[in-house]
This record gives C-alpha cells, structure tokens and sequence, in this order.
C-alpha cells in the first residue's frame, strides 16, 4: 500500500490490484502523451465499480459499446479501508473476473486500483490522475428523490469530475424512467 500526501490536502490511500498473469498489464506513464496521427496507443477508460448488478452492467456496457482493441481500462473500487483483508480479498476477487472478462470479450488491457475513501471523491481523483477519454459508471438504482435525500455518487461524478466526461449508464431496470 502507498500513502500520498497531495497538497497537504487528505491522505490517498490505494493499492494496486495483481492480476492474473494471462492478463497484459500496461504500468502507467504519466509523461506518456497520446499519439496523433495514424498510429494510436489506444484511450484510457475509467470504469468504477463495486460489487452491485448496475456495476457490471455499466462494465458489459463499457466492453460493448465503449471500448477498442488497443484501450485500457482502469477499473477503481473506493472502499472504505485499503488495509482489510476481507474487503480487499473480495475486491481483488471481482476485478480479477472482471480483467480476464475484459480479455476475453473486447481484447482490452486491465489495470485495477482499489482505493480508500469516499465513492465520489476517489473517482474524480482518479479521473484527474489518470485523464481517462471517459469515466464509466453504473447508477444505484435509487429513486429521483432518494438521490437528492441520500445523495449520489454518479451525480457527484457528473458535476465534479473536470478532468473527462461522464458517462451514467443506468441500470438494466431502470428502462424508460432514467433521468440521465
């Protein structure tokens, strides 16, 4: 685990995710600028998930709809203590599913993070670090006024993450009744 102190601001905790051996890695370059032109290195996708059916919902969106050959998704769980086995265990589990998924369906590479603190928050503050060609969430399925009461990390997405656009796909039930 490492600890990042950004501007005396708050502590950032995560860890990095191994993978399965099959699955490419690609480490993070942050002075790596995207290409122009003919050749491309491919985009970098933000998917954050967690262990919810509108999570992978939104994920098999992003396989489907969203990516190309040489992209990389960056999949993000915000967790509430990097430093729990059982919370990290359970996680490490879904996003090694998850990349093997990715693999296998759109041919993509797979980098995963866990991270402490809260949903919205760690999001946008992935999306700053990494500048994605898109952030891909899921929604939780909560009524319109149950996101203004309990308020809504796809909504804190959308209105705090500067760095890329916001994509909300909504849950398979929500159908027609999704404002977004």
């Amino acid at each position: 685990m490492e600890t990042i102190s950004e501007d005396q601001e708050e502590e950032y905790s995560w860890r990095e995710v191994i993978l399965p051996s099959l699955i490419p890695v690609v480490p993070y370059e942050p002075g790596l600028e995207r290409e122009t032109g003919e050749r491309r290195r491919g985009r970098d996708i933000l998917v954050a998930i967690d262990h919810g059916p509108n999570s992978k919902h939104a994920f098999d969106w992003a396989l489907i709809h969203f990516c190309r050959l040489a992209d990389t998704i960056h999949l993000v769980h915000a967790v509430s203590s990097v430093k729990n086995v059982i919370v990290y265990d359970s996680s490490q589990a879904l996003m090694e599913k998850l990349a093997v998924e990715a693999l296998q369906v759109a041919m993509v590479r797979t980098v995963a993070r866990i991270v402490e603190g809260e949903a919205g928050k760690v999001i946008c503050k992935e999306a700053e670090r990494l500048k994605p060609a898109a952030v891909v969430m899921g929604t939780r399925g909560r009524s319109l006024i149950q996101s203004v009461l309990q308020g809504s990390v796809s909504e804190y997405c959308f209105h705090n993450c500067k760095s890329a656009p916001v994509i909300i796909v909504p849950g398979k039930e929500a159908g027609d009744e999704s404002l977004i």
